[in-house]
């Protein structure tokens, strides 16, 4: 570091050059719009910024207006994982469902209509495709959001994924490297572990990221996770190994690296949010994402940090260029986007009717199901997935108030002889629907439709999480995912719509 760099009166917008923070409310705060006129790289929504698609608009446009092409960057997979439409669910269905139908045209169309969404709202990073391979069934935070368990199938989902959003003109940033699909613990709540040697990873869990590098992916979120033989006791996230050397000098990844949110426990527990930015950037990060519920405060405190860590010599004064000099390379990608690409799929309608088709083609059925009669909807609801958040999701908007019944899986046990016994007097001379997601994930859940179905063997049990298990008896389908676009069409399937 040189003696110029650690008096730069600039070292702030340096600093400023590589943070994407979040902020409260619909309405972009003035220290937000004076930071981005600053220099600040740009901005992370979240849903609390999210009332509808024209507050939407003129948020973004007023974000715009205070910068030259500034980052504006979403968490939005589709399927459960949405912030769009997190008031009534996703159009779009979600990579598992993409991958049960695997043809890898349907997912690039369903990518590019997603980007076109985007583009539309003047959004230019979308935080996805999740490209790990999930071989853990009981995995807590991944599970749907995966294009499945074998590695060959989700490589090519991802090359297409990024290719759709990215002839849409949004950037891809594909997550979680080097892959968190392995694990039974969620990395929002603990630093979760892949005990597994290198080997394996090569060949389980890197190729979805190669065929991302290969399609030209734009950005590359880094995991908190540990993986004892690649990281030591460090996550992914701050690890040096993963990803200076791994990611950028084995798989040669040029693009730019994307810390995952950094309030996540798994470091921010251990180490604070502006430790955990210092320690990022040092480690080969070079755009940091703060988290949703993070403030102005949070964000002049991990500024802090990263100027004190250059002034201290802690973190080299060149990798916090570098890092800025990759971000202002995906401005600049993202500007020339938005001069030369179409804009897409229309909005609305055909958007949804994308999404619906292949939705559609997702469903799977086991044994024919009956016409059903005055049907009485049981859903078993699990608790939220703070990756997913509070989403409305199942077959509540296609039955009638008094046909449908919920159950928490939080329910005691010792409860459920009771509620089944009421629920299927209830069901008397009509139809069982029973909907479950993730049942295998949730013992209250296999318990209480296990109950149902001895007692009803007609019952019909529709998963709209993994099927992962299923009863002995019973007639059954899945969705592969608890989308509306999800919702609506396994409630075609079972006749709903109609009633």
């Amino acid at each position: 570091m040189t003696q110029e760099f650690t008096a730069d009166p600039a070292l702030g917008r340096l600093a400023d050059a590589v943070l994407i923070p979040p902020f409260p409310d619909g309405v972009a705060p003035g220290w937000i719009r004076d930071a981005l006129a600053d220099g600040l790289a740009g901005v992370t929504l979240f849903g609390p910024n999210i009332q509808d698609r024209d507050q939407l608009a003129a948020l973004v446009a007023s974000l715009r207006a205070s910068s030259v092409e500034p980052v504006i960057a979403i968490d939005e997979e589709g399927g459960d994982v949405t912030r769009l439409a997190h008031q009534t669910g996703s159009d779009y269905p979600g990579n598992a469902a993409l991958g049960a139908v695997d043809d890898v045209e349907l997912t690039r169309s369903v990518y590019a209509a997603l980007g076109a969404d985007l583009a539309r709202l003047g959004i230019n990073l979308d935080l996805a495709p999740a490209v790990d391979v999930n071989t853990a069934a009981d995995n807590p935070v991944i599970g749907i959001r995966s294009f499945g368990s074998d590695p060959d199938l989700v490589a090519r989902h991802a090359a297409a994924a990024v290719a759709g959003l990215q002839s849409a003109g949004v950037a891809a940033c594909a997550k979680h490297f080097p892959g968190h699909g392995s694990t039974s613990a969620d990395s929002h709540l603990v630093l979760a572990t892949v005990d597994a040697p290198l080997r394996v990873l090569r060949a389980r869990d890197l190729p979805p990221f190669e065929a991302a590098i290969a399609a030209g992916v734009r950005a590359i979120m880094p995991s908190h996770l540990r993986i004892p033989e690649l990281t030591g006791d460090l996550p992914a996230s701050l690890s040096r190994r993963a990803q200076t050397d791994l990611l950028r000098g084995e798989l040669g990844f040029t693009g730019v690296i994307v810390s995952d949110g950094l309030e996540m426990r798994a470091v921010s527990d251990r180490y604070g949010i502006p430790e955990a930015a210092v320690q990022a950037v040092i480690a080969g990060t070079d755009l940091l994402c703060l988290g949703r519920d993070q403030d102005h405060l949070s964000f002049l405190a991990v500024r802090a940090a990263l100027v004190e860590a250059v002034r201290s010599e802690r973190l080299p004064g060149q990798r916090l260029e570098e890092a800025a000099a990759r971000v202002a390379e995906l401005r600049a990608w993202t500007a020339a986007q938005a001069l030369t690409v179409s804009a897409g799929p229309a909005e609305g309608a055909d958007a949804a009717a994308i999404g619906l088709a292949a939705a559609r083609r997702a469903i799977a059925v086991e044994g024919s199901l009956p016409a059903l009669h005055r049907p009485l909807v049981i859903q078993l609801v699990p608790p939220s997935n703070l990756a997913v958040g509070m989403v409305p999701w199942g077959l509540r908007p296609w039955v009638a108030d008094d046909s449908y019944r919920e159950i928490s899986t939080g329910t005691p046990a010792a409860r459920l002889p009771e509620l089944v016994t009421r629920l299927l007097a209830e069901a008397d001379g009509r139809s069982l629907v029973v909907v479950v997601r993730d049942a295998h994930r949730h013992p209250v859940a296999t318990e209480a439709v296990s109950h149902l179905v001895a007692a009803r063997p007609d019952t019909v049990v529709l998963e709209m999480g993994l099927p992962t298990w299923r009863p002995a008896a019973g007639r059954y389908l899945a969705s592969y995912g608890a989308a509306r676009s999800n919702s609506r069409a396994a409630a075609e399937v079972l006749g709903l719509t109609g009633h």
